[in-house]
């Protein structure tokens, strides 16, 4: 406690904010109540993709969602080919709204970095953008290293101090559009690099004056994780941090927000960017057509969670 206690001393001294002593566990998710606590979203896919999200009734029968080997499972369809519909996956929100707070996933599989295919793991408020949204883990197609990125209802300047040295800066205005993302260097953090070790954890911090993501590979993961007293400040530089600017306040522009986890395919993102992807318009020039005949390319498309936790900060 009194490290703990120190560091928070010297933030505050930094950037002349109030910040966390510490955080207590305020939900947990997990296979023993994720699915009662998150809804199956059966809606069009706002983002335009060719996919079928299905209720849960749909999902549990074809085998989409359900609890594997004591983790939470979300997956697609890797066996239609030619669907009517759209590829069938999973979408699920949470039914809980958080403003602020720790938000720690354990994720042991993601969906691989397979043309097409566009997963996210992100949050977002009502009336999008008013209350904004925020990307945590989210690519498309055969893009390996994760893009972290913020979007807002007007243009909104961040600034990127504190991260780490090699991620790079996409955009500082954040926007309803594309938002301001700011890109990793490690190939570890998404697809299949990231599934190859295990997976690990994503943990993202929301103050009222920054946002900051972190990924700890299985064998790096904080022992005050594991051990539930996660302690942000002894963690290190983020992979990406988003703090207030002159035209930004994140007090303001974010807010109530549900926990996304999803996998479309093709749609605003997947779909506009194939062309630039070689591989992918390798197969031709029409991402729907590759997802609608190649099923067995999705065999991998799927999400196996072991927890998500969100802490709230205890104040000094």
């Amino acid at each position: 406690m009194v490290r703990t206690t120190t560091l928070a001393a010297v933030a505050a001294t930094l950037f002349g904010h109030i910040v966390q002593a510490t955080y207590g566990l305020d939900t947990l998710y997990d296979a023993s109540n994720f699915f009662q606590e998150f809804d199956h979203f059966n809606q069009p896919d706002p983002t335009q993709g060719f996919v079928e999200y299905v209720d849960r009734p749909t999902a549990e029968a074809s085998g989409l969602s359900g609890i594997r080997n004591g983790a939470i499972y979300m997956g697609v369809d890797s066996v239609t080919q030619n669907p009517p519909n759209g590829r069938r996956s999973v979408r699920v929100q949470s039914q809980k709204t958080f403003t602020k707070g720790l938000f720690v996933a354990d994720i042991a599989h993601m969906p691989s970095n397979t043309c097409g295919v566009w997963p996210a793991f992100w949050t977002f408020g009502p009336n999008w953008p008013l209350s904004g949204e925020i990307d945590i883990l989210e690519g498309v197609n055969t893009q390996s290293k994760n893009s972290v990125t913020l979007h807002t209802q007007n243009a909104c300047q961040m600034s990127g101090f504190g991260a780490l040295a090699n991620t790079y800066i996409v955009g500082d205005q954040c926007n309803s559009r594309d938002g301001c993302g700011q890109a990793t260097a490690d190939n570890q953090n998404y697809g299949d690099g990231f599934n190859a070790i295990g997976g690990g954890v994503y943990a993202m911090e929301w103050t009222d004056w920054r946002i900051s993501v972190w990924f700890f590979p299985r064998f790096k993961i904080p022992n005050d994780i594991t051990a539930g007293s996660p302690e942000p400040l002894l963690w290190g530089q983020p992979i990406a941090s988003f703090s207030s600017g002159a035209t930004c306040n994140i007090d303001s522009a974010f807010k109530d927000h549900q926990i996304i986890f999803d996998t479309t395919f093709c749609g605003q993102w997947a779909g506009s960017v194939w062309g630039q992807d070689n591989e992918c318009s390798a197969h031709g020039p029409s991402c729907s057509d590759y997802v609608s005949a190649n099923p067995q390319a999705f065999t991998d498309a799927y999400w196996s969670i072991n927890s998500l936790k969100v802490y709230k900060a205890q104040f000094l």
